[in-house]
């Protein structure tokens, strides 16, 4: 791509943001505080001495927040917040300009930990399990998303103490606001939020996907297939599966899309899948059509992977990599007009 027609691209999709400025919303239940540093080696029992730290507001939502605000998006994140370390994510959070409302907890707020090995260039994670949540703190936080507006989306695991079928609640909540739903989050919870229905978008991973539908899928023509029977029960609205190294897979009641992952060099992992969903989301939000906010989801997400630690991707880097997915063209200009 010339230098003159990515300016173009830029150019098409900052008008897009200034006449177009949804509210995308995040729930995050399970918030955390991501640390991420360097050690020349890990080992055991020695003392690992680590360098270049960093502190991220993180989590599920949070990071899909984050991403969106960095595209240019309009974005609330809600956020179960406790203790000292609850009062530090709302200062990253207020640090980086992202619009935060917090439903205060009596537990404290987890802190998780990435080192990269630079010995071997081995990326280590440490995810702590995070407080248990009280009933009237789940009841708060769907209190919250009464309140909201725009594109909701939930994303991440369930902490203790919050039942299976809370997303199932949220999205039923989402439906009587007129909103679309998203949802990014595996196990128990999905299954109960997927057998009720009501998801316009869904992005599990293949492992995640698996576990849902209770098989191992055989290869790409099994993959389509059970993506799309899932679509066409009614359920589920759009179905994107990440498959890693194998890229992703889109399923519509249009049919099945695939596309192959980029090249990039993958420094870490850290939310990628928070970055493909935010950036997807962003596009629908923005009037796009399925297959061409399923690409910008793939090129946030390896714009993601190729950071290290708990960095999210840079605007200019995801449009760069969007402009090398060639298969489906930029709608850009449908989205500014």
């Amino acid at each position: 791509m010339t230098s003159g027609a990515f300016t173009a691209l830029l150019t098409l999709v900052n008008r897009g943001i200034v006449q177009m400025s949804p509210t995308v919303t995040t729930l995050t239940l399970n918030p955390t505080i991501d640390l991420a540093s360097e050690a020349q080696r890990v080992e055991p029992i020695r003392k690992v001495r680590t360098f270049n730290e960093r502190q991220d507001p993180g989590g599920g939502g949070v990071n899909v927040s984050r991403v969106v605000k960095e595209l240019g998006g309009q974005t609330l994140a809600l956020i179960l917040a406790g203790g000292v370390t609850g009062r530090f994510l709302e200062e990253l959070l207020d640090g980086e300009g992202v619009s935060r409302r917090s439903i205060h907890i009596s537990g404290q707020t987890r802190i998780s930990h990435t080192v990269l090995d630079q010995s071997n260039q081995l990326e280590y994670r440490f995810v702590a399990q995070g407080p248990e949540i009280a009933p009237a703190e789940c009841e708060a936080a769907l209190d919250a998303l009464r309140q909201t507006e725009g594109w909701i989306v939930a994303s991440g695991s369930l902490p203790v103490g919050v039942p299976h079928d809370f997303y199932a609640r949220a999205a039923s909540i989402a439906a009587e606001m007129n909103c679309p739903f998203a949802l990014d989050t595996s196990g128990e919870a999905l299954r109960k939020a997927v057998e009720q229905g009501g998801i316009h978008l869904a992005k599990p991973s293949l492992g995640e996907f698996e576990t849902l539908i209770g098989r191992k899928l055989q290869g790409a023509e099994d993959q389509e297939r059970a993506a799309m029977e899932l679509v066409r029960s009614g359920r589920i609205r759009i179905l994107a599966v990440t498959l890693g190294r194998d890229g992703a897979l889109l399923a519509t009641e249009q049919g099945v899309l695939r596309l192959p992952a980029l090249d990039v060099v993958v420094k870490g992992a850290v939310g990628a899948g928070d970055s493909f969903l935010a950036a997807m989301t962003l596009a629908l939000a923005r009037g796009r059509q399925a297959d061409d906010a399923f690409a910008w989801g793939v090129a946030a997400g390896a714009a993601a992977v190729s950071n290290a630690g708990t960095a999210h991707p840079r605007r200019e880097e995801v449009i760069r990599l969007r402009a090398q997915i060639l298969q489906i063209p930029d709608r850009a200009q449908s989205v500014a007009t």
